[in-house]
């Protein structure tokens, strides 16, 4: 029997991460390119349910390899098999496409598999060009539906699978991280008094990344309080721990070090759009969008700021007419990137638009998207 083929986009992952359990007649492909752009996103200041999105797929994928190698394959739990592939470096690629183009290096991962034997393969994506483009080459193609979730799982479910670290571990991690700040403060004292004192190297490695850099920038500050640098590093630490916990008390410490370090460096923009959005998580919706705007002011096409003004519209105010604005300047500022990261912003920015449309129209206030200049095949500036 004839085994169906079918190559995943790296956005219908982020869209639904269940994704790649979802054929399991078949042998589901996964490029490696898809796994370069899902990993940046833990570095990145997108949209945090992307960032929970690329986590889950990168779980998922972790949990998946324990029963063998995923280059060469491993069978699922509900059927099927999937593999990671990569693209051959001595292959010549087609007409048209570029190695530097992550959409084209997964439409090449495609046409590598049809070119040795396989006979039924699906391409699936919800890019609008990566479909057009795939269509072009001959690559069947379809698209994937978003995933609406109902009210439960979107706001009663989602929160614990998100934070699905035991509560015994996290209370416990929390309890080591206190005593670490509280030891660090105390060696800080000594060492003020003459006598030598360190924080133990078995105490560092208890903590995350976050923590880590969270206690070396305090106790940086303890020596040097105007230390600007050392203020970003605790705001930044501050920003990834109300990423990963929504403890909306780590977004408040984290403007509090964002603003100490905009009073030395105020024209940081990439500083003040991330206290835009923590302030934004924090509920101060308007302070949000006076801060970003004041960075589009300064530097208009920053893609992230405009990006998060269209959420601070939209989700905090329900200006839906705005937040599509918005959206449709992202998407304008991103179209002619070839960067993965800009190609991950645009295509969340389009789902955003679609979500917009939707929400208006069920608000009974529809938008007439061509008369906002906006193309409803793109969501960009209608030509």
């Amino acid at each position: 029997m004839r085994v169906r083929t079918v190559v995943l986009d790296t956005n219908v992952l982020l869209s639904d991460p269940e994704t790649l359990l979802a054929f399991p007649d078949a042998e589901v492909i996964v490029p490696d390119v898809v796994l370069v752009e899902i990993d940046r996103l833990k570095t990145q200041r997108v949209d945090p349910d992307l960032r929970f999105k690329g986590r889950e797929v990168s779980r998922m994928l972790f949990e998946l390899s324990e029963g063998g190698s995923l280059t060469d394959g491993v069978d699922m739990p509900e059927g099927g098999r999937i593999r990671v592939v990569g693209l051959d470096p001595e292959a010549q690629m087609p007409e048209g496409l570029s190695t530097k183009n992550a959409d084209d290096r997964i439409l090449a991962v495609a046409l590598q598999l049809c070119s040795s034997g396989c006979e039924d393969l699906t391409l699936v994506t919800n890019d609008l060009n990566m479909l057009i483009k795939a269509q072009t080459l001959g690559v069947k193609v379809e698209r994937r539906p978003d995933v609406e979730a109902g009210f439960a799982r979107k706001y009663i479910i989602r929160p614990f699978q998100r934070y699905r670290v035991p509560i015994t571990i996290l209370a416990v991690a929390l309890g080591v991280f206190a005593g670490v700040l509280v030891l660090a403060f105390y060696t800080t004292s000594l060492t003020g008094r003459g006598q030598t004192a360190g924080v133990p190297s078995e105490f560092r490695d208890l903590l995350s990344a976050e923590q880590r850099a969270l206690l070396d920038g305090l106790m940086r500050l303890q020596s040097v309080p105007n230390d600007a640098d050392a203020m970003k590093s605790v705001a930044d630490a501050y920003y990834n721990l109300r990423d990963q916990t929504g403890n909306v008390q780590f977004a408040q410490k984290a403007i509090a070090y964002y603003e100490r370090y905009l009073k030395i460096r105020p024209d940081d923009v990439d500083v003040r759009t991330d206290m835009a959005a923590m302030l934004f998580y924090a509920g101060s919706t308007d302070r949000a969008i006076q801060e970003a705007t004041r960075v589009l002011e300064a530097k208009p096409d920053h893609i992230q700021a405009n990006f998060n003004l269209g959420i601070f519209y939209w989700r905090g105010r329900s200006d839906y007419k705005a937040g599509a604005l918005q959206f449709k300047k992202v998407i304008d500022l991103t179209s002619a990137s070839s960067d993965a990261h800009a190609t991950l912003i645009k295509q969340q920015a389009q789902a955003n638009l679609q979500s917009i449309v939707k929400e208006a129209e069920a608000a009974g206030q529809p938008l007439d998207l061509k008369s906002l200049g906006i193309d409803t095949t793109t969501g960009g500036t209608v030509q």
